[in-house]
């Protein structure tokens, strides 16, 4: 065990996965000479080559294209995609071919492609490089969709990421690639849909995704001196979701927030809301409160682009507000 960063983690996994199987390669913008967008595939293209190392054309329908059909000839990809934003460009290869061929062939052909990218906003980026749309591919059938918050998580469901036979979503924050975790050394895998508790307690359940964990348990620390125990939990897949430790964690302390930066509008906090109205709600003292980002683009000043999104102090008032309210 050793602490490294995030971005770290993540190339840990992916060189190991090339080590052990070659059919494992990496293709997209600016990869393999200058390292990615945000260094995570530094030293990659010395170690492997320039065949399974590919810097490609500007085009992200293509780089994904691509990934799909040597998918489907049994190499497991890995595509770049500089920033979440652009996913809009791939969208017609993710959402109506690498999502629907295994459903489409009777489970005769699969796509195992994992699509890592960067998202989420802090870096003072602006309206185009700072979306949070995991939402969006959550809804596609056929579709898995990861958003690691730890060193420690990323490594290990990078692994299972890429070992899987299906195509994946892997979100990274691009906040967090410079935050330290303890790693182990050794190789390990981290099954998808399953949660994690970040922080026991027993007066309020916080389930926070990607960046806002960590914003959580500020709050949540903030609040201990209070004598209010916050729990916290991270689901860190979206797709496949784990529903069961959510409803625990409910059961116990009768009380939900769901945050996370995307757009509350639409966001997945949503879905995380309804299931607890559907299957713990008699378990409930207080209605349920989501934070999400203001519906807006995000800004580009940096006061503003804080105010577009859910903070610590939001969290704590929304904490004292759901534990002050009259049990129902």
């Amino acid at each position: 065990m050793r602490k490294i960063t995030y971005a770290e983690a993540i190339r840990e996994a992916i060189r190991t996965e090339m080590s052990a199987n070659q059919r494992v390669f990496l293709l997209g913008e600016d990869i393999g000479v200058y390292g990615g967008a945000f260094g995570v595939t530094k030293g990659l293209l010395q170690e492997f080559g320039k065949e399974r190392v590919r810097d490609t054309p500007i085009s992200e329908l293509g780089i994904t294209g691509v990934a799909v059909g040597a998918a489907l000839t049994g190499m497991r990809p890995i595509v770049d995609i500089q920033f979440s934003d652009f996913i809009t460009l791939a969208a017609d290869q993710i959402v109506n071919q690498a999502a629907k061929i295994r459903y489409m062939y009777g489970g005769k052909g699969s796509v195992p492609l994992v699509i890592r990218t960067p998202s989420g906003s802090g870096t003072g980026a602006a309206a185009q490089h700072s979306q949070s749309l995991e939402a969006w591919m959550t809804h596609i059938p056929g579709l898995k969709v990861v958003q690691p918050a730890t060193a420690y998580d990323a490594k290990g469901l990078m692994k299972s990421a890429i070992m899987d036979d299906n195509p994946v979503l892997f979100y990274e924050h691009k906040l967090l690639y410079k935050t330290i975790d303890d790693v182990p050394v050794e190789s390990y895998d981290i099954p998808l849909g399953k949660a994690d508790i970040k922080r026991a307690g027993q007066d309020a359940t916080v389930v926070a995704t990607g960046s806002m964990v960590h914003i959580a348990l500020q709050a949540a620390k903030q609040l201990e001196k209070e004598e209010i125990h916050v729990e916290v939990i991270d689901p860190r897949t979206l797709v496949p979701f784990d529903e069961q430790t959510i409803i625990r964690s409910v059961q116990k302390t009768n009380r939900l927030i769901v945050v996370h930066e995307a757009v509350k509008r639409g966001g997945y906090g949503a879905e995380i809301a309804s299931m607890i109205a559907e299957k713990a709600f008699h378990h409930l003292h207080a209605p349920i409160k989501r934070l999400g980002g203001q519906p807006i683009p995000i800004p580009n000043n940096k006061k503003l682009e804080a105010a577009a999104v859910p903070q610590v102090d939001d969290i704590v008032l929304a904490v004292k507000e759901i534990c002050r309210s009259p049990v129902r």
